[in-house]
């Protein structure tokens, strides 16, 4: 049974998704808190196999938070309705395992709670900084994302080593 932790500052939003989460059959909410200071108290009391944060919450946010938490034993995902510059850089250094956009389907969201307990990363693409470059420090486990112009140069590529010689 994955236990899952949930903050978020919006109770009707925090209540369905706890709902939600809850009809899942390997998936138990735990704890609930409505901003970041209660989530850092809650999962260090409960200690959850995840935490799931909504990025701009009262007394501490998402992000605050998790930078707070930095444990191993607990994987953080943080959700948002939008994307902010450098949020994702942050995200990155506090070891977010997830960082994906509110409005997504509930079963994407059950879905990638089961990948990230499986040691991937999942990081909406809508939500990644456009001056990250493919050097920067994503591990192995994260999912990539790849734009429709690299893919067209990736086969382009392909295209031409394949090509078999004429004559």
């Amino acid at each position: 049974m994955i236990r899952i932790v949930i903050a978020e500052d919006q109770e009707l939003l925090l209540e369905a998704m706890g709902n939600l989460l809850n009809l899942e059959d390997d998936i138990e909410v735990v704890g609930t808190a409505v901003n970041g200071e209660e989530a850092i108290l809650l999962v260090n009391q409960l200690q959850p196999d995840v935490c799931i944060m909504d990025i701009e919450m009262p007394e501490k946010s998402g992000l605050e938070a998790a930078e707070s938490l930095l444990l191993d034993s607990c994987k953080v995902i943080i959700l948002t309705t939008f994307a902010r510059t450098g949020y994702f850089q942050r995200a990155l250094k506090a070891d977010v395992r997830g960082y994906l956009l509110k409005d997504n389907p509930s079963e994407e969201l059950a879905s990638s709670i089961r990948s990230i307990m499986d040691g991937r990363r999942i990081y909406s693409k809508e939500l990644m900084d456009e001056d990250i470059s493919e050097t920067d420090s994503l591990s192995p486990s994260a999912t990539p994302t790849i734009n429709k112009g690299s893919v067209k140069n990736y086969l382009s590529s392909i295209m031409d080593k394949i090509k078999l010689p004429t004559g």
